[in-house]
């Protein structure tokens, strides 16, 4: 029988910033468990709302207790999900994805976002969250619903790459920032190590495709991730899928190369899917695929297609 574990934010369940084979395990899971993890919001002293009353507590220890090794993200984990060995597919489900923070903050820094040279001052604003209503108000007055999902969602990168930086996502999965990966969605990530180990963080209130200023809404989330080994799959790189919908993932520094990864992907999940050649489902992609760009600002940049699964 499968059973639900609670993983909470605190210090003890935190890293911060990195991603690291070596990091020991905070939680051991079954295959087909369901992990509800809290999450606290990628954020940095000064990303805080002045009124620190909105700030939890837990929030304000976390940041007091744990040691900032790398990047803004705090991520919860490491998950040790029992008989995951590298090879395998780790399969996400997401289940539930929820707002816990009445603020957020979007921000830009000099140098950073998809315009890098064309703000020269740090900005932040902090919009109100309505968690019951799930909406954020804008300083300038406008009430936005929210989509929330979590902006990396990760196994353990390969041993030998060592401690990496959150920021970049790779084929481990990570700092992918797809808003497509909400509730009702499915991730799957090739596993490096033994037991996965599974994390999660950078919370998202919404997001447009590509991120453009460097962050989203970035806020405290909780989420509920239904974890399976699969050995059946043996996919090589990060792939998701939703009721309706294919999605393929293509990452790198280059945009152009993160666009073919993408649609190479794609051609291949739909190769395993039907009986269609490679050409035609190159073609296939190009009448029904909608290739869209992820973010544009983690070094890594993202690309991701659509492809309805009625087409198939």
């Amino acid at each position: 029988m499968s059973r639900q574990h609670r993983l909470d934010a605190l210090p003890e369940n935190i890293h911060w910033g990195i991603h690291d084979a070596a990091l020991p395990p905070v939680l051991h899971v079954a295959s087909g468990d369901t992990v509800t993890l809290t999450s606290w919001a990628a954020a940095d002293p000064d990303d805080l709302p002045p009124d620190r009353t909105l700030v939890r507590r837990e929030h304000l220890h976390a940041m007091e207790r744990c040691a900032k090794l790398g990047a803004s993200h705090m991520l919860t984990g490491p998950v040790f999900v029992k008989g995951a060995e590298p090879g395998d597919v780790l399969q996400v489900d997401i289940l539930d994805v929820d707002p816990v923070d009445r603020w957020g903050y979007v921000g830009t820094l000099p140098l950073r976002g998809t315009l890098p040279g064309e703000f020269d001052s740090a900005t932040i604003i902090h919009p109100e969250i309505d968690i019951e209503r799930r909406t954020a108000r804008l300083p300038w007055g406008r009430e936005i619903p929210l989509d929330p999902f979590f902006g990396v969602i990760a196994v353990a990168p390969p041993p030998h790459w060592g401690r990496l930086s959150s920021v970049q996502p790779r084929k481990f999965g990570g700092n992918m920032d797809n808003k497509e990966l909400r509730a009702g969605s499915t991730l799957y990530l090739p596993v490096f190590v033994d037991g996965a180990l599974f994390s999660a963080g950078d919370g998202h209130g919404v997001q447009g495709d590509g991120e453009v200023c460097l962050t989203a809404l970035e806020t405290g989330l909780s989420g509920s991730f239904r974890l399976t080994v699969r050995k059946d799959l043996g996919y090589t790189y990060p792939f998701a899928e939703n009721a309706t919908h294919l999605i393929s993932i293509g990452l790198d520094e280059d945009l152009d190369e993160a666009a073919r990864i993408a649609v190479r992907e794609m051609i291949d999940h739909i190769c395993r899917r039907t009986g269609l050649t490679r050409e035609q489902a190159y073609m296939l992609c190009s009448l029904q695929g909608d290739l869209r760009v992820t973010q544009t600002v983690d070094g890594e940049k993202g690309c991701h297609m659509m492809l309805p699964k009625a087409a198939l």
